[in-house]
């Protein structure tokens, strides 16, 4: 085993410049095996667009992305997902017109690259709605399976999410934004969501809800500016001073 063993996914001297103007500005990070990692910092910090370079929806302008050590900076969005990647929440990402069961059952075909045709046999179909009545049972939505995914509360409709993902089977899940625009019961169930399906898998998430982050994470990474300012456990960085100093100086721009 390599000395990078222990790092699921490694980043080097990511640069991401638009017209002239640096969003992402060097950032290096190295993200632990089984571990949850927040990505954090204030408005404008570049957060998302380093999301979208390790998505591979944006191409970085300098730097190499690494995961279980295979170079994939040149990678498309597809292959990366093929490899276990798996990004959730950037838009709510379920069907409306659909069950609960049929959403998840949808997240199944795409895995398997199950083609229409093959939808005939039944004895698929039902393997298929048992595997999706299990991820349903791992998010607590087992008594909605039947339910239109339109008349679920807000707060369903993400553990829902969190299923769908599941189904495409990730190594690393990548969570933007998970809690936003929810209230405290939901933000809850969401949080121990994410501690459960953590079980076996690594995550990195982008988060505004620092009680969240401080619940949830291992690592925590400051973003301002584009730049890396700090990183450690919630702790430790919590009590920075150029970090609080970001935050508070944000509230402020």
């Amino acid at each position: 085993m390599s000395a990078n063993g222990d790092y699921i996914l490694e980043t080097k001297n990511l640069v991401k410049e638009f017209k002239g103007f640096v969003a992402v500005n060097d950032v290096s990070l190295k993200v632990r095996r089984g571990s949850i990692h927040a990505l954090i910092g204030p408005n404008g910090a570049g957060k998302t667009t380093c999301f979208n370079l390790l998505t591979k929806f944006l191409v970085p302008t300098r730097g190499s992305i690494h995961f279980n050590g295979i170079d994939i900076t040149q990678e498309q969005p597809a292959e990366i997902a093929r490899r276990g990647i798996i990004r959730s929440f950037q838009i709510s990402a379920v069907f409306p017109h659909l069950s609960v069961l049929e959403n998840v059952r949808v997240g199944l075909q795409r895995r398997l690259g199950t083609s229409f045709h093959f939808w005939k046999s039944e004895r698929t179909l039902d393997q298929l709605n048992n595997r999706a009545m299990e991820l349903l049972d791992a998010v607590d939505l087992a008594p909605f399976a039947d339910t239109v995914t339109v008349e679920l509360p807000y707060g369903r409709k993400r553990a829902l999410e969190i299923a769908t993902t599941l189904a495409l089977d990730p190594e690393l899940m990548l969570l933007d934004e998970p809690t936003q625009g929810m209230g405290h019961e939901d933000v809850g169930r969401v949080v121990e969501l994410i501690r459960k399906v953590s079980a076996g898998r690594t995550i990195m998430m982008v988060e505004h809800n620092l009680n969240v982050v401080a619940d949830l994470s291992h690592t925590i990474t400051v973003l301002a500016r584009g730049a890396v300012l700090a990183e450690g456990p919630y702790a430790e960085v919590a009590k920075n001073p150029q970090v609080l100093e970001a935050y508070v100086g944000s509230a402020h721009a």
